[in-house]
């Protein structure tokens, strides 16, 4: 099942919707009635809601065609901020090592994931607008990653029952300032936090289409050019160790989500460097989820606050 939040119309509210067999999007509202409107209300009622609505979409035609809606990102404001893990793969591990010219961090892949977060004004959603961040830096990079939606809370969850507790998987871009990500003393969150530097969706695959997230091939495409093409059976920690990591001592709640790393093709470690410029277009793909696609603007500044 495919879950997503919505417009149909100029003046329409975000609500949840389920895409069809057809490509139209199903209000989860009139697929079960009296079923929340939204992406967390539906994470919140647990699996029975969603077994209803997985059966009920098999049938579902006659919605609101793809064409004719705006997709917003699934979970369009997070109740917390969204989870990181970085350097989850050997390879970009290795590239980002030579780009720093190792700036006296670890040269060795870490015996547990390095983690951090993004706080919930980072989030956009397909076909949002992302802003570059001149005059404050001309370093935006891109990241191709596979986010995990939580839906059933817990802590200390060990590894082997960890995937039972994601309700899905979306495409996360972990839009990175790289110049800023390492200035601060070797804390990444500054880098990491510019408003819109978060672009997921386009939806949410249920967990019960993609049983193995480590079979997954993951690709970026800047202005059509490849730039990543991995699968995520290279991650040093799997999701399933990730969510345990996570868990330990501290609650994971519904609709939490946890994006799990970027392979290498990252524009910094580049030789030479690339970086992101306005009017650029990134093309995110995973398989057996969508493409996430979003344009490079100018950034608006004062005008914005």
């Amino acid at each position: 099942m495919r879950i997503a939040t919505f417009v149909a119309g100029q003046s329409g509210a975000p609500q949840a919707g389920v895409v069809a067999a057809d490509d139209t999007l199903a209000p989860v509202t009139q697929l079960v009635p009296g079923a929340p409107d939204s992406v967390l209300g539906v994470i919140d009622a647990g699996p029975d809601l969603w077994g209803r609505l997985s059966v009920a979409a098999r049938d579902a035609r006659g919605g609101t065609p793809l064409a004719a809606a705006r997709l917003l990102a699934p979970i369009p404001r997070p109740r917390r901020n969204v989870f990181c893990v970085g350097w989850n793969y050997s390879e970009h591990f290795a590239e980002g090592q030579g780009a720093r010219g190792g700036r006296g961090e670890q040269a060795e892949l870490p015996e547990y994931p390095s983690l951090f977060t993004k706080n919930p004004g980072t989030v956009v959603g397909p076909d949002a607008e992302v802003w570059h961040p001149a005059p404050i830096s001309d370093q935006l990079d891109w990241e191709v990653e596979l986010a995990a939606v939580i839906g059933r809370g817990g802590r200390d969850i060990p590894a082997d029952r960890a995937l039972d507790h994601v309700f899905g998987y979306t495409i996360g871009n972990d839009v990175s300032v790289r110049d800023v990500q390492f200035r601060h003393g070797g804390q990444w969150w500054k880098g990491k936090n510019f408003d819109t530097h978060l672009p997921l969706g386009p939806w949410i695959v249920t967990a019960d289409e993609i049983p193995d997230p480590q079979t997954l091939r993951l690709q970026t495409r800047v202005n059509g050019a490849t730039k990543q093409d991995l699968s995520t059976r290279f991650m040093v920690f799997t999701v399933a160790r990730i969510v345990e990591e996570l868990s330990r001592g501290m609650a994971l709640e519904p609709g939490d989500i946890v994006i799990t790393g970027t392979p290498e093709g990252v524009g910094f470690a580049r030789k030479p460097p690339e970086f992101l410029k306005p009017g650029d277009v990134m093309e995110l793909e995973v398989e057996r989820i969508g493409v996430l696609r979003n344009r490079v603007v100018p950034y608006p500044g004062a005008q914005a606050r």
